[in-house]
């Protein structure tokens, strides 16, 4: 059984293309195209479901056509729009440091590097603004830029941050 912590949303399904089981897939994160995977996790029903890739095509930068094994009509594809697709966070980790999408860092914990306490945990990603932000479950906005991080540990899902003084008071 897949569980939710083990993977990260990566894009949604849309619309059946064509009549031989295609589907859109639009993504924040190509990371299915830099790692070499073979599935992809849809929530089906509430299920997350692993479905193996037969092809893929990019249409743009954030859509693509994705054929999975035995779905061969244009009404199996229908059957799929609409659900959320998940990348396996363990194949995820196989990217370098510098690979990673941000999208793979939710559910990872910020710890200050002043005292090593944890700040809190990453919930979403805002890249809205200019400035992309680390989300946390507490309500804490972070400012997700290179200069702050200090290092990832991707096996105990932590970011180790030089936070600027005052940043936690706000």
């Amino acid at each position: 059984m897949i569980r939710q912590e083990d993977v990260y949303k990566i894009g949604r399904l849309g619309r059946a293309h064509g009549v031989k089981g295609e589907v859109s897939f639009m993504f924040d994160d190509d990371v299915f195209d830099r790692v070499d995977a073979e599935y992809l996790v849809l929530e089906v029903d509430g299920i997350l479901t692993p479905f193996f890739m037969e092809q893929y095509r990019f249409r743009s930068d954030s859509l693509c056509l994705v054929k999975f094994c035995d779905i061969d009509s244009q009404s199996q594809a229908s059957a799929l729009t609409g659900c959320d697709v998940y990348f396996p966070r363990a194949l995820a980790a196989d990217c370098d440091n510098d690979e990673m999408s941000l999208a793979s860092l939710v559910g990872y914990d910020i710890i200050d590097s002043s005292d090593n306490a944890v700040v809190g945990r990453i919930a979403s990603i805002d890249s809205q603004t200019a400035n992309v932000l680390f989300e946390l479950e507490n309500g804490m906005l972070i400012p997700a830029t290179d200069d702050l991080v200090i290092s990832i540990d991707t096996d105990g899902r932590t970011i180790v941050m030089d936070l600027p003084k005052g940043l936690l008071e706000l």
